[in-house]
């Protein structure tokens, strides 16, 4: 693992190889599969979701293929469970749908052992044989959901509400202190 540390300059410093990483190269380790730590060198915060979304940002900007700022923002606004709260309501639609189809075809089958087309032990083996393949399908529609679902989570790695507010604090905390500068050299400067 990489346990890199962010300094107030924005440097990023590789603890493991004892050097200085550009954002480039962080990129580059982390999709090679390295495992990589981020802390805030000042306060020991652990950052990496942050700095792994601007990498996101970065890299997104001239991809035609990214996701579109305004799907990002309102997941952030929602929170980390609104893309589990979609895929839920999708397999919902499909259950549904799966429930609708066995009803039906019970209707069916009936229906061609009462017209005697099909006898009783032909027609709750059709129905089992049926009921099997939506039985395997609803589980195949689950499985691949929520592998969609978590694939999507990782590549987007957002950073939670907590570090976004963390990230507001500090940025306003350095405005404040850049004022703060501003006039103190105004002041050196009019004497």
């Amino acid at each position: 693992m990489h346990l890199i540390k962010k300094y107030a300059n924005r440097k990023l410093y590789d603890t493991t190889d004892k050097r200085y990483l550009t954002m480039d190269r962080l990129a580059e380790l982390i999709k090679s599969g390295e495992e990589v730590s981020i802390t805030d060198n000042e306060t020991g915060d652990d950052i990496t979701a942050a700095v792994v979304s601007q990498l996101l940002a970065r890299e997104s900007a001239g991809d035609n293929r990214a996701v579109p700022s305004g799907v990002l923002m309102q997941l952030l606004r929602k929170g980390r469970g609104t893309l589990f709260g979609y895929g839920r309501k999708y397999v919902s639609l499909w259950q549904s749908a799966l429930t609708l189809s066995k009803d039906e075809i019970e209707k069916l089958v009936n229906s061609l052992v009462t017209a005697k087309e099909i006898s009783e032990s032909e027609g709750k083996n059709l129905k089992k044989e049926i009921m099997g393949f939506a039985t395997n399908l609803k589980s195949w529609i689950l499985e691949n959901i929520d592998l969609r679902v978590s694939e999507g989570l990782k590549k987007m790695t957002l950073p939670s509400r907590d570090q976004v507010k963390a990230l507001d604090k500090r940025v306003d905390e350095l405005d404040r202190k850049v004022r703060l500068l501003e006039q103190a050299y105004r002041n050196e400067t009019q004497k």
